[in-house]
């Protein structure tokens, strides 16, 4: 029988090599991190970098930097002229972030927040093509409200970890709040008659939403 590893292989053998700078965000990442998973990683980074340059926009937000992959790999997509914001709540890991968003030449490019998204959002003057929530899984739900309306016509929400590990179809512990934010998001934008949506099972789990 076909092992996850064995397709895992088979996947990165056959898609296109990462990017040297992200390979060693990747690696920095696992070394000097905590809970480096989090990381968006080469395939799905891949995609986020084929979604935007397909999309082509003028303005991303990206909720959640991380350490940066993702970011970088959404960068790549934008236009000439365009920017990406990302906003971190942890200024711990911003120096890795910086680093190597000024290593990928992504400087000019990219303006970094740091704080607590629900009060950045609401002072960014700005219509998105593209919104990427990778945030606080409890506050996703306001994620969305916040962003929505900066969202032009025929944009684009992209949420990341919507199947939490498959537990949204396992028995709710009650305390577990990371796991009720993830469902309550997931029932939100089912039931949201200005979008269209579809999950992709890829890693944790992709809800790509349109506005319409």
């Amino acid at each position: 029988m076909t092992t996850n590893y064995e397709l895992d292989k088979y996947i990165l053998e056959h898609s296109s090599p990462e990017d040297p700078v992200l390979y060693e965000l990747d690696r920095e990442t696992n070394i000097s991190i905590l809970r480096p998973r989090m990381l968006s990683g080469h395939i799905q980074g891949m995609l986020l970098t084929m979604l935007a340059q397909m999309l082509q926009p003028t303005r991303i937000l990206e909720i959640g930097t991380f350490t940066g992959y993702s970011a970088i790999c959404l960068a790549k997509g934008l236009q000439n002229d365009g920017k990406l914001h990302t906003i971190e709540v942890n200024d711990e890991l911003e120096w890795i972030a910086t680093k190597y968003i000024e290593k990928a030449g992504m400087r000019d490019k990219i303006a970094q927040h740091i704080g607590n998204a629900c009060e950045i959002i609401p002072m960014l003057d700005e219509t998105f093509d593209f919104v990427f929530l990778d945030g606080n899984k409890r506050e996703y739900s306001q994620y969305y409200e916040l962003v929505f309306d900066k969202v032009r016509p025929g944009g684009y929400i992209l949420a990341d970890n919507i199947l939490w590990d498959g537990k949204v179809v396992e028995a709710l512990d009650p305390r577990d709040e990371q796991t009720i934010g993830i469902l309550d998001f997931n029932k939100k934008v089912k039931n949201d008659h200005r979008v269209k949506q579809v999950i992709l099972p890829l890693r944790d789990g992709l809800m790509l939403i349109r506005k319409l």
